[in-house]
């Protein structure tokens, strides 16, 4: 039996096509399943809690959406018995499918998930953070704190406020709202403590993220070493004394010239404590996690079974 969790509204409608078609599919090859939809943030979740919790059979659970539906389905995960999980990407900036190279039609990914030749055991992130009350939230592909939350932050009110208004311009969509974030960002001073061991200060920082995976917002590589079963995060820290010098770095990022990044310094860790003077925009996975100055980050190692 697979179950397929399926956002409809990924990508401005995109996961609801994929959708039907991969339905029609299915029935032809009168393959087993179970489909949830989801109508709202929160579903994708719950319908992975519902599934798992308590359950000591084996699941195969098909994620039908993009990077924030994976990252709610993952949240929601109960891992009492054996989790295999599966990915169709149909989001815009689908930074998961990209690293794992999952092919980019939904038919063959459906059919690598339906005929599997290799599982593999991947890591993924734990975020934490609130004063009064610690809030967790697990992460598949990256969270961070800055300027790149800002931007998220953005896309999701933009998202919400034009609803099916919205153009469909996938990574330039990113861009754009990081053009405009750019302009509005305000370094921060900040330190990481890594391990419990190693403290490293920051002036001028505009963001830290912490990767499973080396891309983020829709194909920008800023963790290029990060591998997503090594156990380890890749921490990413863009800081410079002046901002105009950020926008080459943004661009080599982009464009994959890792080594002219002089803005950008990387280090490896299992855990870590990002703290800066004052609070920022948070996010995990590119949704929201609010604003904090302080967040805990983990990497909890070859826990999950996913077909890739």
């Amino acid at each position: 039996m697979y179950y397929f969790i399926v956002n409809p509204n990924s990508r401005y409608g995109r996961g609801r096509r994929v959708w039907k078609k991969l339905k029609k599919m299915l029935e032809a090859s009168n393959v087993d399943y179970e489909v949830h939809l989801t109508e709202k943030p929160g579903d994708a979740r719950d319908f992975a809690r519902e599934l798992t919790e308590g359950c000591k059979e084996p699941r195969i659970i098909v994620a039908v959406g993009g990077d924030g539906t994976v990252n709610e389905i993952l949240d929601g995960l109960s891992f009492c018995g054996t989790i295999t999980l599966g990915y169709i990407p149909a989001g815009s900036g689908n930074d998961l499918a990209r690293s794992l190279k999952l092919p980019r039609s939904p038919y063959r990914c459906l059919k690598k998930i339906l005929s599997p030749k290799y599982h593999k055991l991947v890591d993924y992130g734990v975020i934490s953070y609130g004063e009064d009350e610690i809030c967790c939230r697990r992460f598949m592909v990256s969270a961070g704190i800055g300027f790149d939350a800002a931007v998220c932050h953005n896309l999701l009110h933009y998202k919400s406020k034009r609803k099916k208004r919205l153009i469909p311009l996938g990574k330039f969509l990113y861009i754009i709202m990081g053009i405009k974030q750019l302009i509005l960002a305000k370094p921060s001073k900040g330190y990481l403590l890594l391990d419990d061991v190693q403290k490293v200060e920051f002036n001028h920082v505009y963001f830290v993220s912490a990767h499973i995976h080396p891309y983020e917002g829709g194909g920008f590589k800023f963790a290029p070493g990060a591998a997503y079963d090594d156990g380890k995060l890749t921490i990413c820290v863009m800081s410079n004394s002046r901002k105009r010098r950020l926008v080459p770095v943004l661009l080599n990022s982009l464009i994959g010239r890792y080594s002219h990044n002089k803005g950008i310094r990387l280090y490896t860790c299992q855990e870590a404590v990002i703290h800066l003077d004052r609070s920022m925009a948070v996010h995990a996975d590119g949704e929201s996690c609010l604003c904090q100055n302080t967040i805990q980050v983990r990497c909890i190692g070859r826990k999950l079974r996913m077909i890739v």
